[in-house]
């Protein structure tokens, strides 16, 4: 398993984050293997949100009732959660930060989250309100470390007008075919083509520039929840052959591929797996070391129908 060091702390991370949100009905003895193959394949961070399992806090309870964890091993791994979004909008009031905090920690049954994101971006936030709650959290050690989903570089930056507290991950929306984070970039001032249209202001050279880790959701989705290219050769027959080949030259499955392509990015992206199988996760971690070269990488990126100038 590969390892990220997180900037600005002395945090070193798996770079494969195993995602929670679909374990509501799932029984104990499943949970427990699931947790228990992530831990084996070495990964340490364990992704939940409030709003995980269909009704507030599910998942978290799942995961609080089938794994016990002695004082030893909750030091080895980082448990992460998001709060924010509610039924019909969104809330980052300085009240409902705080409560939702609380009920996370019941339900996963532990005395802090090493992660606190704030979830999806509220238009109406006031950032001296935020900056409140992540005080007061962070004081009664309830929470250690904090940072943000899908929000933009602007939308942080006016968070940071209040907030002390370092904001140290982004989570965003990021796989081979829905790669706009890095795709911009390259195809940048080119008139008329739809890759040179910025749809994150900057993002990854700001979270490059600021220290900011980004953590990759959906890493296998094809869009937005549109199912997956790993297997899809009727959408992706070029970029499917390419994953097989080079799945085979390092000993990783196709799925490993698809994971070594976003940690191969010195930007230090964490891969989120949304997975409730501990062989996909055993194959995602085995993916994450793999050393693609740039020809490789610029190989699956045009094979997934990105322009390379």
């Amino acid at each position: 398993m590969k390892t990220f060091k997180v900037p600005h702390t002395d945090l070193s991370v798996s770079s494969v984050v195993l995602g929670l949100m679909r374990i509501a009905k799932m029984s104990n003895s499943e949970i427990q293997a699931l947790y228990s193959a992530a831990v084996d394949a070495g990964v340490t961070v364990f992704d939940h949100a409030d709003i995980y399992g269909g009704e507030r806090h599910r998942c978290e309870e799942r995961f609080g009732e089938a794994v016990t964890l002695s004082a030893a091993d909750r030091e080895k791994i980082l448990i992460q959660s998001k709060v924010g979004i509610r039924k019909g909008y969104f809330d980052f009031s300085s009240e409902h930060i705080l409560q939702t905090v609380d009920e996370s920690l019941k339900a996963l049954k532990t005395e802090y989250l090493d992660v606190l994101l704030l979830h999806r971006p509220d238009t109406l936030v006031e950032p001296e309100d935020v900056a409140s709650a992540f005080d007061k959290l962070a004081a009664s050690g309830k929470v250690r470390h904090f940072g943000v989903s899908n929000h933009t570089p602007g939308q942080i930056e006016v968070l940071k007008t209040a907030v002390t507290q370092p904001l140290l991950f982004n989570q965003v929306q990021l796989s081979i075919t829905h790669a706009n984070l890095f795709a911009q970039g390259v195809a940048a001032n080119m008139n008329g083509l739809d890759q040179s249209i910025s749809r994150d202001n900057g993002l990854l050279d700001y979270s490059r520039l600021k220290g900011m880790m980004l953590q990759a959701w959906s890493p296998f989705q094809k869009g937005f929840f549109d199912g997956v290219f790993v297997g899809d050769r009727e959408a992706y027959a070029e970029l499917n052959d390419a994953m097989d080949e080079l799945a085979a030259k390092y000993g990783v499955t196709p799925t490993g591929i698809a994971v070594a392509w976003i940690t191969r990015h010195p930007a230090n992206v964490q891969v989120v797996l949304g997975t409730t199988k501990p062989e996909r996760v055993r194959e995602s971690a085995a993916g994450s070391s793999v050393p693609l070269t740039r020809e490789e990488w610029y190989r699956l990126f045009r094979a997934a129908g990105h322009t390379l100038p």
